[in-house]
């Protein structure tokens, strides 16, 4: 039933179902700016449904069958069924239907130059930082990023230039609708699973990702990631890879060591010779890596290592990618994060072991039933990574608990691992507990995809 898009000047009046999502509503204020009739629904009211009212689109909470019924062109997010109302009303009254990614698909088609930035950690990061040095170099670009950057006071840039920088997600394999003439791979692991069944059908997908390149174009990937580097083998665009461990990558990173806030400094080598030495203002390993990504693009483009280098001391981060969120009394710090992998959340641990504390403290809200069971004892090792675990319920997001399973067998898995698990669902208890029981110089994380980020602002108020 999905509709292909030929000439988006046919279409005024424009309605997204599930407009409150990060990519949804960067798709709303896009063409909001192109000034289009720009109206929408969503679930739940937010932050980001606020903004976009604001900015004078109409948005309803709920469903909104009448400003569906005047459109002339439906967009729907990909957690929306096939039995949600408006989707089956637009179908009803044979209103042109068209999925996210097949929407934002047909903008990459706009651009001469549509980089696509993608994989199962880091995208956000990595995209923020690209766009970040394209700005400085007066590139001008348009950029969808999944996460508010202050630099760009949103989740989205319109600019007047051949460049298009996309945050490309993999979920339900929506980036295959996408026409890249670069892409960046940073990592392909084991996530998704209520769509992709197995790790190998992830893989494939990647694979077919890659695929899409033309000659001409370009990929970029992490060649300390065997699934990654395997890559070269297939594609028949240019190849270029960077790493840490991989010294045959085309960018490494050496003499790596950090601050006391846990802020790499390492020195860049491209094909051997030095190019430059990277300061960090964002903590952790993979984020030298993702650092690495943003190199070798921008230096394939043509950006000067002096606008490199100082875009990327000056970063310090997209909103919840260890946003430090305030200070208790004694010293306690308070970040949130959005990690909610077990591969995200190591990265997180190993990133804060690197900050100067006395204990750390995790507040863990799982995210999905699907993922929590299938990574059962993932999350768990994992998790035990911290000195103090809080697990708060599972966030459902677009799921029901057909899985049987709860934070209750984390914390058990937790428990097992010889670690003590506290369930505590009340976030008004966590915060309690957490204001009682902290000592001076104990850090504490929140973190996951879903409402624990709403626990910072509660403990520093």
């Amino acid at each position: 039933m999905e509709f292909e898009i030929t000439d988006l000047t046919k279409y005024s009046r424009i309605h997204l179902i599930g407009i409150g999502g990060i990519s949804m509503s960067a798709i709303a204020e896009t063409l909001n700016n192109w000034n289009y009739t720009v109206t929408g629904s969503d679930i739940t009211r937010s932050a980001i449904t606020d903004k976009l009212s604001s900015d004078g689109i109409l948005v309803t909470i709920g469903h909104d069958l009448e400003n569906l019924k005047k459109a002339n062109l439906v967009i729907y997010s990909a957690a929306i069924s096939d039995s949600d109302p408006e989707i089956l009303l637009a179908k009803e009254l044979i209103i042109p239907l068209v999925g996210r990614g097949q929407f934002v698909g047909y903008l990459t088609k706009m651009y001469k130059e549509a980089i696509c930035i993608s994989g199962t950690h880091g995208k956000t990061t990595t995209t923020s930082l690209i766009s970040m040095c394209f700005i400085n170099a007066e590139k001008d670009p348009s950029i969808e990023v999944g996460a508010i950057l202050d630099s760009i006071g949103g989740n989205y840039r319109v600019g007047n230039s051949e460049y298009f920088i996309l945050e490309s997600c993999e979920y339900k394999a929506n980036f295959l609708k996408f026409f890249p003439n670069t892409e960046v791979i940073l990592n392909i692991d084991n996530d998704h699973l209520d769509y992709y069944k197995t790790f190998d059908n992830i893989i494939k997908t990647f694979r077919d990702f890659a695929l899409l390149l033309e000659p001409n174009g370009l990929l970029v990937t992490n060649a300390d990631d065997p699934n990654c580097y395997a890559l070269k083998d297939i594609v028949k665009s240019k190849f270029i890879t960077y790493g840490i461990e991989n010294k045959d990558a085309d960018f490494t990173a050496k003499n790596i060591w950090f601050n006391d806030s846990g802020f790499p400094k390492f020195d860049v080598f491209k094909n051997g010779e030095f190019y430059s030495t990277i300061e960090l203002s964002i903590a952790g390993k993979h984020n030298i890596l993702n650092a690495l990504a943003c190199i070798a693009v921008c230096d394939y483009y043509g950006i000067s290592n002096n606008i490199i280098v100082s875009t990327l001391k000056a970063f310090t981060g997209a909103e919840r990618r260890l946003e430090f969120k305030g200070t208790l009394p004694g010293n306690v710090n308070i970040y949130d994060d959005y990690a909610h992998h077990p591969t995200e959340i190591k990265a997180t641990a190993s990133a804060i072991k690197n900050k100067k504390y006395n204990k750390s403290w995790v507040i863990f809200q799982p995210h999905t039933y699907s993922r929590t069971k299938l990574l059962l004892n993932d999350f768990a090792d994992a998790i035990s990574n911290f000195d103090n675990i809080i697990l708060l319920d599972i966030y459902a997001a677009r799921e029901t608990n057909t899985f049987d399973i709860s934070s209750k067998d984390l914390a058990n898995k937790i428990n097992e691992l010889g670690k003590n698990a506290l369930y505590m669902p009340d976030f008004n208890e966590v915060v309690s507990y957490i204001k009682s029981n902290t000592n001076q110089n104990d850090i504490v994380i929140t973190l996951g995809a879903g409402t624990v980020t709403n626990i910072g602002p509660m403990l520093v108020e």
